[in-house]
């Protein structure tokens, strides 16, 4: 008996590493998914997914008014019934702002660093607003002539 002891202690510490070094699937189904956190409007996307995915849908059908807004800026157009809208987005977002006012709505995809424009009637009432980076820019403006704003974040 005094041989086998032994020989058995070293085959029962073997028999225990190799289960410990074994691993069994114990389930089929993959790891339930963590929940994403939720909105107030319930959707599972964060507030800057929301603005990018708006952005990137906005930005394959945008028809910028580059044009009519040089020839505003450039000349003397105080006899005409529209102003521009000039906004610079220096931040690292990529942004959707939107314009409204009696009778008008629109808008605008401006990618991170760069400039977005419209053209608008004037002596109104308008509410730009929009998401940069997570932050949110909400204004009213009473529009008489060309008006720039330069958001950042």
């Amino acid at each position: 008996m005094k041989k086998h002891f032994p020989f058995s202690i070293a085959l029962i510490a073997l028999l225990l590493v190799s289960c410990e070094a074994t691993h069994y699937r114990t389930s089929s189904s993959p790891a339930p998914a963590k929940p994403r956190p939720t909105t107030p409007t319930g959707t599972r996307n964060t507030s800057a997914t929301q603005t990018e995915t708006e952005y990137q849908a906005l930005i394959k059908t945008y028809k910028s008014e580059t044009a009519e807004v040089l020839t505003d800026l450039l000349n003397d157009s105080s006899d005409s019934p529209k102003t521009s809208i000039t906004v610079e987005n220096n931040s690292r977002c990529n942004m959707v702002l939107t314009i409204s006012g009696n009778n008008y709505f629109k808008k605008i995809p401006i990618g991170a660093n760069k400039i977005g424009s419209a053209m608008v009637l004037k002596n109104q009432n308008y509410t730009l607003s929009g998401m940069i980076c997570n932050s949110v820019y909400q204004k009213t403006k009473f529009v008489t002539s060309s008006y720039n704003i330069t958001l950042s974040n």
